[in-house]
């Protein structure tokens, strides 16, 4: 049976992935230590995704192992050897403020274990696809020094600028930019990532995803804030705007959504391609109208204060120009527009509440 391994598999993407991969016929290993809680709390441990999965996921097989030991995961590779045909790379630290605190750990975590993976790939699959889940954190804060226009109830790009239609693609520059120490990290480990589908020639991607979401998040005050801010709500928990006055917009892409994009690079590798890859356009929504929004669905008003200094590397705007993987792979589509997706995160929270 054909082999793919999942790293991160606990987590939002990595779970996700696990059901769709397991129902397309493909034995699922995954690696995920549940490092997430350390980073981010207890909240945001992802445990009871292990057990759904061992659950409902036939022949899925977990390791509680760290992404970072190189004995580990050379174990893991050896076992299944040539039979790996899939490699998803979805484990990281995923916190700017967090990366603050620990830069070794995080470091360690998102470059080095991204090489890592790759190293163990090369070594005893490398003919497997390899998906890295990069993020729109490489370009750092470039985008600010885009002409925005203040509304409202968010910024927004002036009209006549060529990413306003479409929004941001891949000619986005990552150099000239403060990244922050999680941005500088996770750009490290995409440009490793490129450099061995070049220099080794595996079937490399890197996914740079804008906001992912969908209900399998455990979002926390430091991550996953579609997910927090409807939690907030829901719980009737006070909420911090934090900088750009709250109209600072993204776009948001559901995990299902991502994963069908995964799916069809699988089948279809391009290898060393790179993909800005978020809601784009179809959906996307100001932080101010996040919270109308989660009020709305959820008919409670949210507490929230302002805190007027901006996290470092944060994005003013960010809409990702998903027409590059739309042209290599015409057949795949959005299905999920933003108030698709909070209805489907409040309707997992009051399953999970």
């Amino acid at each position: 049976m054909d082999i793919a391994i999942v790293t991160g598999s606990m987590g939002l993407v990595g779970t996700e992935s696990v059901h769709f991969l397991t129902a397309s016929g493909l034995k699922v290993i995954g690696v995920d230590n549940n490092m997430r809680r350390e980073f981010l709390g207890d909240d945001a441990s992802n445990e009871s995704n292990r057990k759904v999965l061992e659950e409902e996921c036939p022949g899925y097989v977990h390791h509680f192992k760290d992404i970072g030991s190189g004995p580990d995961m050379e174990r893991i590779f050896s076992e299944y050897n040539q039979d790996i045909k899939l490699v998803v790379h979805a484990a990281a630290q995923p916190s700017h403020e967090w990366a603050n605190q620990n830069p070794v750990k995080d470091f360690t975590t998102n470059a080095n274990g991204t090489l890592n993976i790759l190293e163990m790939t090369r070594k005893f699959c490398i003919n497997a696809v390899f998906i890295h889940l990069s993020t729109n954190k490489v370009y750092g804060d470039l985008v600010n020094t885009l002409p925005l226009v203040e509304h409202e109830t968010r910024w927004e790009l002036e009209s006549a600028h060529p990413f306003y239609e479409r929004g941001i693609d891949e000619s986005m520059s990552i150099d000239h930019s403060t990244h922050s120490l999680f941005g500088a990290s996770k750009a490290a480990a995409d440009l490793l990532a490129q450099e061995y589908g070049r220099s080794f020639g595996l079937k490399t991607v890197c996914f740079r995803g804008g906001c992912l979401a969908g209900p399998l998040h455990s979002g926390v005050k430091l991550h996953g804030f579609l997910s927090y801010l409807m939690a907030c709500a829901m719980k009737k928990k006070k909420y911090t705007v934090i900088g750009f006055k709250g109209k600072q917009v993204r776009d948001n892409l559901h995990s299902k959504d991502l994963v069908d994009a995964f799916y069809a690079y699988y089948k279809k590798p391009k290898p060393g391609k790179v993909y800005n890859i978020g809601g784009g356009r179809f959906s996307n929504c100001s932080l101010l109208e996040a919270i109308n929004l989660c009020e709305e669905i959820s008919g409670n008003k949210i507490d929230w204060s302002y805190e007027k200094e901006n996290r470092v590397g944060d994005h003013m705007w960010w809409i990702s120009d998903c027409s590059r993987f739309q042209k290599d792979y015409p057949k795949w589509k959005y299905r999920y527009d933003i108030k698709n997706i909070l209805e489907e995160i409040h309707k997992g929270l009051r399953q999970r509440l």
